[in-house]
Parts: C-alpha cells; structure tokens; sequence
C-alpha cells in the first residue's frame, strides 16, 4: 500500500468545484500499482458507495475522511465502549475539522438503527466539520441539516437510536461503507448523483485527470458545434483528441 498523505486544502478546493461523476471517471482510470493478476482483477472501480443516499438535497460535501466503526452490541463491549466523553463516536467527531467529513460504517441489522442525532452532531458543528456519510440511518435530519449546515448522506432517516442494534466502537480506522474501503485521510466527493471515495495519495492526480479532461471536454464541444459532427465521431474523447488539445493550449499560449 503506497503511503498515506495529507491532502492539502488546495487540492480540496479545486475537487470542491468538481462532480462525484467525474470524481468517478478519475478514480476508475488511476493506474493499476504491481503486475500481479490480482492488482488488475480488483482495479480501483469499488469507489462509489452503494445504499448510500443524499438526505440533504442540493448539498455538496467534499473533505478529508474521519473514520468510525460500530458493532453489534454486547453487554461486555458496552463496558468498553460507554465512556462518556471519551467514547468512540466523541473521540471521532474531535478528529473532524474545517474540510473533514465523519465517515461512518455501521452494516447494521436493522436498516432503522440511528448512528448519531442532533445532540452528539453538535461537536461536528463546533468543530466547522462539513457533513456525515454512513451506510446507517441517522436522525434529527432536520436539525442537523437546517441548525448545523452539515451534509448528510446516509443510508435512510429514522426516529431511533443505535441500541440494541449497533454500538460505535472504534475511530481512526479503515472502514467499509456502502461496499468501498474508506482509509482515514481519503477524500470523499459526494453529491446529489452518489458518493465517491479518492484515495488520498492519488488526490492531485485525480483532480489533474479531471481538470484536463474538462478542457478537453470544451475542445470537443466546439469541433461538434463547428462540423456539425456527429458526437460519436469525437466521444469518448481519444488520447489522439486529447493530444490535438494539448496542442491547442500551446498555440494560444
């Protein structure tokens, strides 16, 4: 596994102006590490989260990812878990800040069980946090929606709490949500069409892939509008098209 980086808030701010389907696009076409079978065999397609809904339409969410696991609860994990302020899920929140999202894994049995709601959100808040992605049902939407500004994408809204059904256990950790690994650090881009992970060491790349492809997209555009083409003739864009607008960029430089 390559090593983990900080993504730093420039490249945030430029993957903040981007779709989750480019974000897609990019994540998918990443270059595969090692010759190994199994490097091809999986790639990197396993990056949108399935079950995983937006609750507060029109709400963009980009961020680093802070993790939170839940488990299935027992009497004997719950005398490890119930520590106040020193809970799991409270140890989580204090990891989010400006540009973090609170990315939680809860696999529940019961589709109903809540992760969290309105009281214990509010450290998110303080903390200026941007949103909360799981594949769990969360409550109090409204409030955390209209009092805290947080994004929220979740699997469904329900009235109830975690217990009997899940028991947040531990923070910091990798995490499966919606079928995709979420590693502490990666960044996620979520909108009204889904939720995307980035791997964080592959960010810039990302985000570089998109924003040439844009251009190239433009380019394309205006060789249609101009020839009256048809679409199919310059799309899917080509690394021949793609080339003939790199070279464009350098005539008009």
């Amino acid at each position: 596994m390559q090593p983990r980086v900080h993504v730093g808030e420039s490249v945030l701010e430029r993957l903040r102006k981007q779709t989750s389907a480019t974000a897609y696009s990019a994540v998918y076409r990443l270059p595969i590490p090692g010759n190994g079978q199994w490097f091809a065999t999986v790639g990197w397609q396993r990056c949108l989260m399935h079950g995983v809904q937006p609750l507060t339409a029109g709400k963009r969410l980009v961020g680093r990812a802070r993790t939170l696991r839940f488990l299935p609860p027992r009497p004997d994990l719950l005398a490890i878990t119930r520590r106040g302020a020193d809970s799991p899920e409270y140890r989580a929140m204090a990891e989010c800040g400006p540009g973090d999202v609170l990315v939680v894994e809860a696999h529940s049995a019961d589709p109903y069980a809540c992760i969290l709601g309105n009281m214990k959100t509010r450290q998110l808040w303080h903390n200026r946090a941007g949103g909360i992605v799981t594949d769990g049902a969360i409550r109090d939407l409204d409030l955390i929606s209209r009092e805290y500004g947080l994004a929220v994408f979740a699997r469904q809204r329900s009235p109830m709490g975690n217990l009997p059904f899940i028991e947040a256990y531990e923070s910091g950790e990798p995490v499966n949500v919606g079928g995709v690994l979420v590693m502490p650090g990666d960044v996620i881009v979520a909108d009204d069409d889904g939720v995307v992970v980035v791997p964080c060491q592959h960010a810039e790349a990302v985000i570089d892939w998109i924003e040439e492809q844009e251009g190239a997209e433009e380019f394309v555009q205006k060789l249609i509008d101009e020839e009256k083409a048809r679409p199919g003739k310059y799309y899917p864009i080509s690394e021949e098209t793609k080339a003939r607008y790199r070279e464009s960029l350098k005539k008009s430089s």
